[in-house]
């Protein structure tokens, strides 16, 4: 019994030692679509972004409930949550790619991936910065995207206030598994 015992705890600290994934639940995403220079910012916060980043495969997903996002203008979160996102229909937005030359150091790096927004998926490619912090790996990075590129269209009456183009900035914090 003490060698099952002993082989079973072993186990489980090499798998922890050993792990080569990291998760977050609790991510950061803001949605930035404002006009520069208008008086209104059309900004969203989603804080409940699951990630995982496997350092063996350098495979990053990110997941994120459109429903989730929050504006300080409710009528604004209701616009984007039924007139333009249609979360009801199409309640994810994700991202699913690859850290290109990542090498465990504290550093920016390539990213390249699909993007699904709208239920539209594109191939897109940016930076991204890694820094260690307390045992966390916290990557940080903007995806820069056309709205017309995920069937995402701003009627001529919110030209004024809504950009055609959106700044999509990330940061989550990741921990081993």
């Amino acid at each position: 019994m003490k060698r099952i015992t002993v082989l079973f705890v072993a186990l489980l600290i090499g798998s922890t030692v050993f792990s080569q994934k990291m998760i977050t639940r609790s991510g950061e995403i803001k949605f930035d679509a404002t006009v520069p220079g208008a008086m209104d910012e059309v900004i969203g916060t989603n804080k409940t972004v699951s990630a995982i980043f496997d350092k063996s495969t350098t495979e990053l997903v990110i997941l994120g409930l459109v429903k989730s996002f929050k504006f300080k203008s409710a009528l604004m979160e209701e616009h984007f949550n039924e007139n333009y996102m249609e979360s009801d229909k199409l309640p994810k937005a994700t991202f699913k790619g690859k850290i290109l030359n990542y090498d465990a150091k504290a550093g920016s790096y390539d990213v390249e991936g699909d993007l699904t927004i709208h239920g539209i998926t594109n191939k897109v490619k940016t930076k991204i910065t890694t820094v260690n912090d307390s045992g966390k790996m916290v990557l940080s990075g903007v995806f820069n995207i056309k709205l017309s590129d995920y069937k995402l269209d701003v009627p001529s009456l919110a030209k004024k206030t809504l950009s055609e183009n959106a700044k999509i900035s990330l940061k989550l914090a990741l921990e081993n598994k």
